[in-house]
């Protein structure tokens, strides 16, 4: 015992040296905390953007494949339809030209808003979890990452203050016409890879002044290729996700490129060599990356020469832009009447919005990036009242800036009214450094004014949650796999009635079924109204008319006339089997005339069933 004590006795000692020792190494753990300690205040921000995206899209929660965005239920189909189609990528199965809709022709997917990265990255979860699962991220992922990637060009590229750059970050990813577009438009709220773009080219600015640092004058070569080359890989991506923001974005920074370089004239003599240089890489680099996907785009297979919708239609009513949106909190259902539908509030600011930035630029109007944003808003809020001005509701004869572009190649594709949308970072970044220039201010309580004035003028456009409903049931039919015994994976399934663009609704059972089956026209951009230009679908085939018919409560008679054309439709198709699933309204109608067409069905689960081939 003697001799064990004193060992005992030496060891307690050292365990309290090393627990109290202060030159002790810390733990891995500690180190991290550490190092990110610098960093809480932007990590506390950037969850505030992802609670507000949460609270933004919760209707959809906690399980999207129940739940719809109800004012826009047909758009959410289509993505929905893409997003599965786009994660055939997984099994090897993907192209450009898409056999799994509006067979046997198929969908070109460059020529239509179908989001490929964003499928593509997701498809292990719309595999796993199913295509709803997946929109309602994208939904949410779009809101949050805009507003953070934003947030992080303002505090570290602009160097505004944290509460300057979250105000501008927070309204760039939660404007009204941001949460509008959240409506099932989800290219057109992917901007967060556009303040990536903003960034590049901001270095190769400075990269290309010679003066830019006074012990090593001259260009910075090495900043100019890889800004470049980096430039050219964010563009490329952004084609896959959403070409209508890439051009609105390239069009308004041209616009401040201008009037930038009239403000700063000899800033502008200075750069000018060395950013042409790095544009010129850039150009290269996307030509060579992207020069196949907009061959197939404009000129592949399924192409369209055109825009499908209409720039007379979808212009901006002038009194939208002082009215707060209905999807606001401060927002009135009768505001709605100023623009086309839910999905298009775009211009809805409110005038309390429009005073303060109109303040602001009069306050900093000498600034050159002020003019360079104040020269871009005028241009985009002029080109998105279209080729004529809508005032209150009513369309004049008044031409407005649009009409100069109207029939142009690719510009024809933006609706004018979504120009407007080029204003949210436009009057962000008025706002942030509006806010910004008050905490320098020598006036004591322009530091609280101006801010107040800011975050007053936010308040009535603060995000509503966006409406949602519940989701109709998948027919047992297709959620357990019972089609297979109908069609095989790459067969054609005809749904009865067939998918339109007014009614997408069987493109759900593509969607949850990994579009493995193909499925007979839909709803898609193709080359179908008169001398191939746009149109929306395709046109009908006499059997896909005649069930169209019986189910919307018309009366149809079946002879050998009708059942020829059946046949010729079939082969035309391709078809394997019709499906009517229970539920479908005048359901006893149009099994009756689907007996009579190809003889009795055949029961399987909670459908009636037709084998053709």
């Amino acid at each position: 015992m003697s001799s064990t004590a004193p060992a005992a006795q030496d060891a307690e000692p050292d365990m309290a040296t090393t627990n109290s020792d202060p030159d002790a190494v810390p733990s891995r753990a500690g180190r991290a905390l550490a190092a990110l300690r610098p960093y809480a205040p932007d990590l506390g921000i950037c969850l505030l953007f992802v609670l507000l995206a949460g609270w933004v899209t919760h209707g959809l929660w906690p399980d999207p494949n129940t739940r719809v965005l109800a004012l826009n239920p047909e758009d959410q189909t289509l993505y929905e339809w893409f997003l599965a189609a786009d994660s055939r990528v997984l099994f090897g199965d993907f192209a450009l030209l898409t056999d799994r809709l509006n067979a046997p022709d198929g969908v070109n997917m460059m020529a239509n808003t179908t989001v490929i990265a964003l499928g593509a990255l997701f498809s292990p979860v719309s595999v796993l979890l199913g295509a709803p699962v997946t929109f309602a991220v994208i939904a949410g992922g779009n809101l949050a990452l805009s507003a953070i990637a934003w947030y992080l060009l303002y505090s570290r590229t602009l160097g505004a203050h944290r509460l300057a750059a979250a105000l501008g970050g927070g309204f760039c990813g939660f404007a009204p016409g941001m949460v509008s577009q959240s409506n099932s438009h989800l290219h057109m709220t992917a901007l967060w890879l556009v303040p990536v773009m903003v960034w590049l080219i901001v270095r190769m600015l400075r990269a290309a002044d010679p003066l830019r640092r006074p012990d090593a004058p001259g260009r910075d070569r090495r900043r100019l290729v890889t800004s470049g080359v980096g430039l050219a890989l964010t563009v490329s991506a952004q084609v896959f996700i959403g070409e209508e923001v890439l051009f609105l974005t390239a069009l308004t920074l041209v616009v401040m490129t201008i009037g930038y370089a009239v403000a700063r004239p000899s800033y502008a003599r200075r750069v000018l060599p060395g950013f042409v240089a790095g544009m010129l890489i850039a150009v290269a680099v996307a030509v060579a990356v992207l020069a196949y996907p907009l061959w197939f785009q404009f000129a592949g297979p399924q192409s369209v020469p055109n825009g499908v919708f209409s720039p007379h239609y979808f212009s901006a009513d002038l009194a939208s832009w002082g009215t707060v949106s209905p999807l606001s909190v401060a927002g009135a259902p009768e505001s709605a009447r100023l623009s086309t539908g839910p999905a298009e509030y775009n211009t809805f600011l409110g005038w309390p919005l429009l005073l303060v930035a109109i303040a602001a630029v009069a306050w900093l109007g000498r600034r050159p990036l002020v003019v360079a944003c104040t020269l871009a808003a005028v241009a985009m809020a002029a080109l998105s009242a279209g080729p004529r001005m809508v005032i209150d509701g009513h369309r004049t004869d008044i031409p407005g800036p649009y009409a100069l572009l109207v029939g142009l190649p690719v510009v024809d594709g933006a609706l004018p009214m979504r120009f407007a949308l080029a204003l949210i970072p436009i009057v962000a970044t008025i706002l942030v450094l509006a806010v910004d220039e008050a905490r320098r201010a020598s006036w004591q309580p322009a530091r609280l004014l101006v801010p107040a004035a800011v975050l007053a003028a936010l308040a009535p456009i603060v995000p509503a949650p966006l409406p949602t409903a519940d989701r109709p049931p998948l027919p047992e039919f297709i959620s357990a796999g019972h089609w297979r015994s109908c069609v095989r994976p790459g067969g054609v399934l005809v749904p009865v009635p067939l998918p339109t663009p007014k009614d997408p609704w069987p493109m759900r059972w593509a969607a949850a079924a990994d579009a493995e089956f193909r499925l007979p026209e839909g709803f898609f951009i193709g080359p179908y109204a008169p001398q191939g230009k746009a149109s929306m679908g395709t046109y009908k085939q006499p059997t896909s008319l005649l069930l169209n018919d019986v189910g919307t409560g018309g009366t149809r008679t079946v002879g050998d006339f009708e059942r020829q054309q059946a046949q010729q439709d079939i082969a035309f198709w391709d078809a394997s089997c019709f499906v009517l699933a229970d539920g479908t309204p005048y359901g006893d109608n149009l099994r009756a005339t689907l007996d009579s067409l190809f003889g009795p069905g055949v029961r399987v689960a909670d459908a009636w069933t037709w084998k053709v081939r």
